[in-house]
């Protein structure tokens, strides 16, 4: 089968998990936990993908650098008391099933921790469809094209067999960023019209509708 996009990669939180809520509800109460500002749901959400810092400096403006990690052992604290508890959207292991048997390579780019991706793929058991992965704290955080250059770097990808797929305006960017195709999903992290705002080939609103675009166009 003549395929598109060799290389697909995903971002987790938002676009294969639906992790979202739970991670503002989280930061969220890392701020009040240390009676600092509490963002609202569309800045919290905001910084969704993001790597630690630059996440920070934009859901608490003005937090020194000295409190950084401070706000993230509370946010780590209530996010580990969630997390084994977390779902992938439905369908998403039958979609990742397809897609490798259709011969197409998955990978991730994603602004969780390396330890936080590991001990979601064991929990969610679908490590075994992806062939690499990168972090925030592997390489430059989102919209930075890092993620992307390194993984097809890796994987001997061209940039014009690459899509990736992602909820937030930080994946769209980072995509273009390196050059690739992006494709939005409307249902995570970031209102659908700021995603349309970039551009992407297509925006899907559910996992049922990403798979049917997928097998009919990558």
């Amino acid at each position: 089968m003549q395929k598109r996009f060799e290389l697909i990669v995903f971002d987790w939180d938002g676009t294969l998990m639906d992790s979202a809520g739970a991670i503002v509800a989280c930061i969220q109460a890392a701020c009040r936990d240390l009676d600092l500002p509490v963002p609202d749901d569309e800045r919290a959400a905001h910084v969704i993908g993001l790597g630690l810092a630059d996440a920070l400096s934009y859901v608490i403006p003005g937090l020194p650098p000295s409190e950084y990690r401070n706000v993230s052992e509370r946010y780590r604290h209530h996010f580990l008391l969630r997390d084994p508890h977390i779902p992938l959207f439905p369908g998403t292991q039958e979609m990742l099933a397809g897609l490798q048997a259709r011969g197409h390579r998955l990978a991730i780019a994603t602004g969780k921790s390396t330890k936080g991706l590991e001990r979601a793929l064991h929990t969610t058991a679908v490590a075994h469809f992806f062939v690499a992965s990168r972090c925030a704290d592997q390489c430059a955080s989102k919209p930075a094209p890092d993620m992307l250059h390194e993984l097809m770097q890796e994987l001997a990808a061209e940039v014009g067999t690459t899509l990736m797929i992602g909820d937030t305006v930080h994946d769209l960017q980072m995509a273009a960023n390196a050059g690739v195709a992006a494709l939005a999903v409307g249902h995570g992290a970031h209102p659908r019209e700021k995603l349309l705002a970039l551009d992407p080939i297509a925006c899907v609103d559910s996992t049922a509708e990403l798979q049917r675009w997928l097998y009919e166009n990558a």
